[in-house]
């Protein structure tokens, strides 16, 4: 333990310079940290990797690293579950999983968070029948603000399992989490350059032929990838089943290109903005269709060395390609200048009270900005506009929303809320964030 450290955010938005730092090994070390800071009048939060845009886990006073809290601790195969400690990383489970010959259903493209923070802001993928990592828990160890570790799972506790599974760093330190699983599986990836009419004139029909679509529209540009991922019946564990990328097309197309090159292109872009369109242009032109099969964890995510800013909203399924017209009209009209394509996904319901697809099918829209770029003009741009669709922002992800205009969009809003009067009394796990988006 030392008495000083500091905490920033990976996008470089948010900081926090915490009091005191510490790095439980157990679960017993970070009940002993939430009764002190109770017993003080302080607070305590544990971070992950950063990966949130916003200041969710930023520390105010006691911060807990997760490092001593990672690896898989139990499996269970008639169950068909994994238990991993929480701190471990999306990308660790995942090459564990792969060992064990087991893989989760379905993720984001980033693997870089720990399990906890990834479930408590409602990460989540594209298609599948459960797109979020937080649909796929069925348990969770959790300390909350008294002391007390609560164990919740399917029979024990289960009424508050659609409550804490996305928790948003509110509720408690979580410390294990239990995944269902499934047997390893591949996927074939499709990734087709096509105009804007053609993308979103096929749209619909894509989404119910595909198990996994990922679209992404150039601004300034005619121009739409479109990527596809389905299951193949092929065995994942003989490598002559598959077609991964050669180890050079990878690096030429995921590491030089899109990390590389695109990042180098930013140092242009950014100090003459008018140059954009035209970049944008070439660039998107210059992508070709490609196919390739391999371990499912390995197609769903892809490396992210160009750092940027992001909001993100999801919208009801049925509104989202009115919403995104919307936003293309907006940014045509404007005079900003955006060089990241903006994604757009799609995901079932679920009944998890503050996920973001709670209750109703969704399309997610996700808009970035460089790191070294104003994000405030373009994100307040089209804001308003998700917000008229009945947009919910991504907890994670850059966005001005506050607990009186929230509390409307969760029918189970006053119910998360009460359980937190109930798990921290004391607001032991509050910061600035969370009294904005939840109140004190």
């Amino acid at each position: 333990m030392t008495e000083s450290g500091a905490w920033t955010n990976w996008a470089g938005l948010e900081s926090a310079r915490p009091r005191r730092v510490e790095d439980p090994a157990d679960t017993a070390a970070v009940v002993a940290a939430v009764e002190r800071a109770r017993a003080e009048g302080t607070t305590v939060k544990m971070v992950g990797t950063g990966h949130s845009f916003t200041a969710i886990s930023a520390p105010e006073h006691t911060m807990l690293r997760p490092t001593g809290l990672a690896g898989i601790t139990a499996v269970d195969r008639d169950a068909m579950t994994v238990t991993a400690l929480a701190g471990t990383r999306l990308a660790d489970l995942n090459r564990g999983l792969e060992a064990l010959g087991l893989s989760l259903h379905n993720m984001g493209d980033i693997a870089e968070q720990t399990l906890a923070g990834a479930t408590s802001t409602g990460t989540h993928g594209t298609g599948g029948v459960a797109a979020s990592l937080s649909a796929q828990v069925c348990g969770l160890t959790i300390v909350t603000g008294i002391g007390e570790v609560l164990s919740v799972t399917e029979t024990e506790n289960a009424e508050l399992l659609d409550l804490v599974r996305v928790g948003l760093g509110a509720l408690g330190v979580i410390t294990t989490l239990t995944f269902r699983v499934e047997p390893l599986f591949a996927l074939e990836a499709n990734e087709t350059p096509m105009s804007w009419d053609e993308a979103l004139g096929g749209f619909d029909e894509r989404v119910a032929e595909h198990h996994h679509v990922d679209t992404y529209w150039f601004p300034h540009t005619d121009r739409v990838l479109t990527k596809t991922n389905d299951r193949l019946d092929a065995d994942p564990g003989r490598p002559g089943d598959l077609a991964p990328l050669s180890r050079l097309r990878a690096w030429w197309d995921d590491e030089l290109l899109a990390n590389q090159v695109f990042g180098a292109l930013h140092l242009v872009t950014n100090r003459v903005p008018a140059v954009v369109p035209t970049v944008n242009q070439v660039t998107s032109r210059l992508l070709s269709a490609r196919t390739y099969s391999d371990v499912a964890h390995r197609v769903f995510t892809s490396p992210r060395g160009v750092v940027f800013r992001e909001m993100e909203y999801a919208v009801p399924r049925a509104a989202g390609l009115a919403a995104l017209r919307e936003c293309r009209a907006a940014i045509d009209a404007s005079d900003l200048r955006i060089t990241f394509p903006v994604e757009i996904r799609v995901t079932p319901a679920d009944d998890i009270a503050l996920s973001t697809s709670s209750g109703r099918d969704s399309l997610y829209l996700a808009f970035h900005t460089h790191r070294g770029v104003d994000h405030v003009e373009y994100f307040a741009l089209l804001e308003p506009i998700l917000r008229a669709h009945d947009g919910r922002p991504h907890w994670g992800k850059v966005h001005t929303r506050t607990a009186d205009d929230l509390a409307p969009a969760y029918p189970r809003f006053g119910e998360f809320l009460a359980l937190r009067d109930r798990l921290d009394p004391d607001r032991v796990f509050a910061n600035a964030y969370l009294r904005r988006v939840l109140g004190d």
